[in-house]
């Protein structure tokens, strides 16, 4: 099992300013998880519970001079602390690889991933202590829920201001612990928290849709929130879960590796609310599709 790469500055640079800050938000601990072509950052695909967060970066969107061999059919995965990995200044080229070492006072070689950066007349390094790789076995079952956690809901709405929903998701915080969220085929996201004394809501309209659409009945324009989305549900043109405040707070923080715009939508029979943060290349509106960030928000509710 051998892994051999050398970070970018451009890689040093997504990772340190953007996404391991975001990603830490997600949890101490993910996995990482090298393959030939991508590396990913996954968080909670093999316990089953909490948020389900996947960053997923081509290889040479982070690393030059890239190198992986493993019996796993060149896959190779383990478990690392997000706080312990700071890849520092990309001055000089930053070699990145998995290594057995003796730590002091043990009698047994540990796994690390080393940091190494060589100077004129020195080199730093750096050992990031990991798990023990995973297993053939584990490997498969860490694939199989990846493979799982990338199906799209049918029907997509684009959020193009996060921070809209971060200042309404910021009040209702102090309101209660559940969030309704309806998704529509016509491009509406209703957000609705209620208790016995209060019921506080938001209403997008007119979204960009992505996947299946419908066009809104003009009998329905004239009613209220509740009753339209009653209605939209009933007809098939909509659909809702309930998640936990905490959980849809929390996968805003990905907007910490700064995404152009989030799309959201709701998984065929309600199994969990999907949250796909969009990156452009640089001066476009063209989706980067060398980067990909998203999360699945458990659902509390079998969902309607």
């Amino acid at each position: 099992m051998k892994f051999k790469a050398f970070l970018t500055e451009n890689g040093v640079n997504l990772l340190e300013k953007r996404f391991l800050t975001a990603l830490d938000k997600m949890g101490k601990v993910c996995h990482l998880f090298l393959t030939r072509e991508k590396a990913y950052f996954l968080h909670n695909l093999l316990s089953g519970e909490g948020i389900q967060c996947v960053a997923q970066f081509h290889k040479e969107t982070l690393f030059d001079d890239y190198r992986i061999s493993s019996q796993n059919e060149d896959c190779i995965a383990f478990a690392i602390d997000i706080a312990l990995l700071q890849p520092g200044s990309a001055a000089n080229r930053l070699q990145i690889k998995l290594v057995k070492k003796l730590p002091p006072n043990c009698t047994q070689a540990m796994p690390f991933l080393t940091f190494e950066t060589k100077g004129y007349r020195s080199a730093v390094i750096q050992d990031v202590p990991i798990s023990k790789p995973l297993s053939r076995a584990q490997v498969l079952e860490l694939q199989t829920a990846l493979d799982m956690a990338q199906d799209l809901p049918p029907t997509l709405v684009q959020v193009p201001d996060l921070n809209q929903l971060q200042n309404f998701v910021d009040r209702m915080k102090h309101v209660g612990d559940l969030l309704n969220v309806s998704i529509f085929k016509y491009g509406d996201l209703h957000l609705q928290i209620s208790t016995t004394l209060i019921t506080l809501g938001a209403e997008f309209r007119k979204l960009l849709v992505i996947g299946e659409k419908a066009v809104a009945p003009s009998e329905d324009r004239n009613l209220s929130a509740q009753t339209g989305s009653e209605r939209a549900i009933s007809r098939g043109y909509a659909q809702s879960v309930q998640v936990s405040v905490k959980h849809f707070s929390k996968s805003l923080q990905c907007h910490l590796a700064r995404p152009d715009c989030a799309f959201y939508g709701i998984a065929s029979l309600g199994a969990c609310l999907t949250v796909i943060f969009q990156f452009f290349i640089p001066g476009t509106h063209q989706t980067d599709k060398s980067i990909s960030l998203h999360c699945r928000l458990p659902v509390l509710d079998p969902g309607t």
